[in-house]
């Protein structure tokens, strides 16, 4: 089993699938329920055991700053008007630190750069877990992926999320290719034709990363090139150096929130069992 204390949450997409609230909302911040898409994920990683959360944000982001901060004035307003009882409710998660690293969103672009821009901030030796910010878990039993994937990941290795993509859906996602004879994690092929995909599991964008794989990934982006930087190119590479990567199949369903229709089933699902 890891030890995870640290997560990456890539958060400064523009989310321009979801123009033109967008524009005035961050992605990671449009509701599902009474609570920002982001919420779930954090609250994921705190049922993990993670107690610092690094963000990834755009320049001038403010909005996840005041949501995982304390409102006095909304406190001084609640408290006056006897409604003590949601203070607590409003107040961010408690002995959790938040911290914010900004990216230009003119410069390098594509999901290998968040964590090169954290690199620096981390111990020789340390491993994170790295989430996607716009996606999270349902689980009926209020139970954490990301805690199920800490524990089937071996102390100082790397492992990848898994979920079940129906077969109609594959030329959407990542699908994970298994090595045909081992049945360990190949590669990832991106979007293949409908037909063509190397299994029924996708690659969810969740992932524990040792302090190796975290060092090839922030010296993949020092390279240039032309295009995005994709995180799953040194962790290909990875693998053919004979790294091993644990695949976890994720019990829960999936929500992607990337999209409106997504967004939409995500926002069903929750609040048809709050």
């Amino acid at each position: 089993m890891a030890t995870i204390t640290k997560a990456i949450i890539p958060v400064a997409g523009w989310g321009t699938r979801r123009l033109p609230i967008t524009k005035a909302i961050e992605k990671c911040m449009l509701p599902v329920g009474n609570r920002p898409i982001v919420d779930y994920v954090v609250r994921d990683c705190i049922k993990a055991g993670i107690n610092e959360i690094i963000f990834v944000v755009n320049k001038g982001s403010v909005q996840l700053r005041q949501y995982y901060s304390d409102n006095v004035r909304l406190n001084e307003y609640l408290q006056y008007n006897q409604k003590q009882d949601l203070i607590e409710l409003a107040r961010p998660p408690r002995n959790v630190v938040f911290q914010y690293v900004e990216q230009d969103s003119v410069g390098k672009y594509g999901s290998a750069i968040p964590v090169s821009l954290v690199f620096p901030m981390l111990k020789k030796g340390e491993s994170v877990a790295f989430v996607t910010g716009d996606a999270f878990f349902y689980n009926a039993d209020g139970s954490s992926e990301i805690a199920r994937l800490v524990a089937a990941t071996p102390e100082g290795g790397n492992s990848i999320l898994s979920a079940r993509v129906a077969p109609e859906e594959v030329s959407r996602y990542g699908i994970i290719d298994f090595d045909d004879e081992t049945g360990l994690f190949a590669g990832i092929v991106e979007k293949p034709p409908i037909g063509q995909a190397p299994s029924d599991q996708m690659n969810t964008a969740i992932h524990i990363l040792n302090y190796d794989m975290l060092a090839r990934i922030y010296n993949y982006c020092q390279i240039d090139i032309s295009g995005e930087y994709f995180i799953t190119e040194p962790i290909t590479q990875a693998v053919l150096d004979k790294v091993e990567v644990t695949v976890v199949p994720a019990q829960g369903e999936y929500l992607d929130c990337g999209n409106v229709h997504g967004w939409l089933h995500a926002n069903h699902l929750i609040v048809g069992h709050e």
